[in-house]
């Protein structure tokens, strides 16, 4: 049952602590099959390099197993509200990345400073409020400091990325902690200066038209 959306969960979540986003066995990432509705999620306190595409775990958007021989991640609940309330979303990624999440303790957005966070995101990247641990209070946080947009912290916890897919949900995880990094290094220097919302909005679109193979081909004279 959905074996190829089983690999991409599963490299994906390796990818987590090959990019040094979460140690032992915190953190995940889910995927949603378009056709079915099912979701493919990590399964709770396996270590990552335990991981194979056989051990995801799929549930319903209810949580009930569909298929698996152990427990999904306790974390499930909170992937399962994003896709309850989110249609657009078919990807989730949770880590405690050390450099986002030390925004996530103190309460603080991340600045859009950096293009590279403009041309994932297009905008900064929120903090929620103080999330009681649980599927629906996490959720809601998440939801609400997102408004729409493809990322958020939970304050006091850690970093949710939202995609099209795991990969890319993945794949803004790893370039959030990047910006999250760089502009903490910044800062101990001085103010920051954050991007206009013009140039912010120029970046994002930019970088949709443009960045890989499904970018505008151009021939070099």
């Amino acid at each position: 049952m959905l074996e190829a959306l089983k690999e991409e969960v599963c490299a994906q979540n390796h990818e987590l602590p090959a990019n040094g986003l979460v140690v032992g066995s915190g953190g995940n990432v889910s995927g949603r099959d378009p056709e079915t509705g099912l979701i493919v999620i990590k399964p709770s306190g396996v270590k990552f390099a335990k991981l194979t595409p056989d051990t995801m775990v799929v549930v319903d958007i209810d949580g009930n197993v569909i298929e698996g021989a152990t427990k999904p991640s306790v974390d499930t609940g909170v992937h399962l509200y994003i896709y309850r309330h989110r249609e657009d979303v078919r990807g989730v990624a949770h880590t405690h990345s050390p450099y986002a999440s030390s925004f996530a303790a103190r309460g603080e957005r991340i600045p859009a400073v950096l293009t590279p966070i403009t041309h994932m995101l297009g905008r900064d990247v929120p903090c929620s409020r103080y999330a009681t641990p649980g599927e629906v209070d996490t959720g809601a946080a998440i939801i609400e400091a997102a408004d729409g947009g493809y990322a958020a912290l939970v304050k006091a916890h850690g970093v949710f990325t939202m995609g099209k897919s795991a990969t890319e949900a993945t794949s803004i995880a790893m370039y959030l902690e990047e910006a999250a990094m760089t502009t903490h290094l910044a800062m101990l220097r001085g103010p920051v200066e954050e991007l206009p919302q013009e140039e912010i909005d120029r970046c994002f679109a930019w970088f949709r038209k443009n960045y890989g193979q499904s970018g505008q081909k151009k021939v070099a004279e």
